[in-house]
């Protein structure tokens, strides 16, 4: 469990709430707790109501009704009752939420890792016809060509590494 993330509170009863809420896994990506991937945003008592706030990786996710279905259940294994998990759509997630850890965790699996994206805060460069540089996550080497704008999921491309030849996911950056 990664107990250094940025988001975990420091209040003890919080802190606990949110390990609970942090052993759910990606369904998709069962390597990475959704405080990893950047999905779980904040926990809460509404009284004495648990609340968690989750942030879809993109509209529409169809892993949000088995990710808010998991929380509950590990909320209650862990004495929380009647837990509820609200989703907010604003700010929209950005691969920029993912801790390193996470992205460690991707690239162990085969999966290259976003690169951060650091929302910029002057004028936007375009770069029409660039695709980003991505390492593949088997030998490291960044010869690596796009196959399919679309893998596994619609959060992923599909790659092939040019040097040991191996196809692998890529993180798409948002």
């Amino acid at each position: 469990m990664n107990t250094t993330h940025p988001l975990r509170p420091t209040d003890p009863q919080l802190a606990d709430l949110w390990d609970t809420a942090a052993r759910v896994a990606d369904p998709e990506i069962p390597v990475i707790s959704i405080a990893d991937l950047g999905i779980l945003r904040a926990v809460r008592f509404d009284y004495t109501t648990p609340v968690i706030t989750i942030t879809p990786t993109y509209s529409g996710c169809p892993a949000m009704g088995t990710i808010a279905g998991e929380i509950v259940d590990e909320c209650l294994e862990s004495g929380y009752i009647g837990a509820r998990v609200e989703v907010s759509l604003t700010p929209a997630w950005t691969t920029d939420w993912m801790t390193e850890v996470g992205r460690e965790q991707l690239a162990a699996y085969g999966i290259a890792p976003p690169q951060p994206t650091a929302a910029p805060t002057g004028p936007i460069p375009i770069a029409i016809g660039t695709r980003p540089e991505v390492a593949c996550p088997r030998c490291g080497s960044t010869d690596t060509t796009t196959l399919a704008r679309f893998g596994s999921t619609s959060c992923k491309a599909l790659y092939q590494c040019r040097s040991c030849h191996e196809p692998f996911d890529y993180f798409k950056a948002h």
